[in-house]
């Protein structure tokens, strides 16, 4: 029986690859014989370059870069994929919101200047395409950061150009006139794909301050800055059409900023996922897919791991079959299974994970053989 294992990471226990080798090591115990395919997922959010890297064969590079406040140094990932051009970078491994203690969030201080650096760091490593998995970011300074560290031209008022070593924040959008690329740069000569998994435009009651901002540490009045700030830096730069593109508010504006000073593409994650890792291709010929996350709900199949895995898997025609910590929502499934059945705490259940994961790929297998599905 052929076996691709696909699912997402089991947030707050579990990596995708974690999880991965739990389902492999479960269903073996069936079918010591086995060899399933193990395609670790994401979908443009955290994880996405451990899992690509995972998926691919890659190697993960660490650079030394600016964190999310302008004096911060972190150390962070990137990963150069197994096909030796494509890097992917997670805007929160430079700029998260997680590497801030709750009483340093402040998207006025806040600078995704370390994200830039981590691009330019994959140009220099021989990148020629580069994912970017938008997400968890710290800032809300729509990437003019990032448009600094990777040398577009940045324009303040009075026609100040700005220091290459003194990162933009949140505070200085309101200074920010005008933003120039392709002026022959780095960044000119590579493609960049924006992974998203949110639909949020960049400004208004749906925006990227509205609705992410008071997460960040933004009062209700800075909120109502940022969205007046936004829109106008939009209409300044020319770019107002971009500002209301699905995911133009992603991670503080960073997806706009990509659409209108980089030429990215802008897709969902799952999406560049899928074509990055070659799933299509893997699922060819398989008699079952195995998926999953931590909890399977409504949300589950809105643009997520779970969902896009199952629909590839319906037009291929290939069973398709979901473990999950808990399940609430099964659309598009032949199957889920929840690896506890309520008689564990949630807490006991994480530390357990792998170990209950395998045990529920041991009965799925079990099941499946039983039933003839694989003989």
């Amino acid at each position: 029986m052929r076996v691709v294992i696909a699912p997402d990471k089991f947030k707050g226990c579990l990596d995708a690859q974690s999880v991965c080798s739990a389902i492999a090591a479960g269903w073996k115990r069936a079918d010591p014989h086995a060899e399933p395919d193990l395609c670790p997922m994401a979908d443009g959010g955290e994880g996405i370059v451990a899992a690509l890297v995972a998926a691919t064969g890659g190697r993960m590079i660490i650079r030394r870069v600016t964190g999310p406040l302008p004096e911060m140094k972190v150390d962070a990932a990137f990963g150069m994929l197994g096909d030796g051009r494509t890097a992917v970078v997670e805007i929160a491994a430079a700029c998260g919101l997680a590497l801030l203690k709750p009483e340093d969030r402040d998207p006025m201080a806040t600078t995704s200047f370390g994200a830039g650096e981590l691009i330019c760091g994959a140009i220099d490593a021989g990148a020629k395409h580069i994912i970017v998995g938008l997400g968890g970011s710290a800032t809300i300074d729509c990437g003019i950061g990032i448009a600094q560290a990777c040398g577009l031209t940045v324009l303040l008022a009075g026609g100040e150009l700005v220091s290459p070593t003194e990162p933009l924040t949140g505070a200085d959008l309101e200074k920010v006139i005008f933003i120039k690329h392709g002026r022959g740069g780095k960044v000119d000569r590579i493609t960049l794909s924006a992974a998203c998994d949110v639909n949020n435009p960049l400004c208004g009651p749906n925006g990227a301050a509205a609705i992410f901002g008071p997460q960040k540490g933004a009062t209700p009045e800075q909120v109502m800055w940022f969205d007046r700030t936004l829109a106008r830096l939009a209409e300044r730069t020319g770019h107002q059409q971009l500002a209301l593109a699905p995911g133009a508010g992603a991670a503080g504006g960073l997806g706009f900023a990509l659409l209108a000073y980089f030429g990215a593409s802008l897709k969902p994650g799952i999406e560049i996922v899928i074509e990055a890792v070659k799933l299509e291709e893997r699922l060819r010929g398989a008699d079952l897919c195995i998926t999953g996350e931590g909890r399977l709900d409504a949300q589950s199949f809105m643009g997520k791991t779970v969902g896009g895995v199952a629909g590839l898997c319906r037009k291929m025609g290939v069973k398709c079959v979901a473990i999950a910590g808990s399940v609430e929502a099964t659309d598009g499934l032949v199957a889920a299974y929840a690896i506890s059945d309520g008689d564990i705490s949630i807490e006991e259940s994480m530390v357990r994970a792998a170990e209950l994961i395998a045990d529920t790929a041991e009965s799925l297998a079990r099941r499946e053989f039983k039933s003839g599905s694989g003989c």
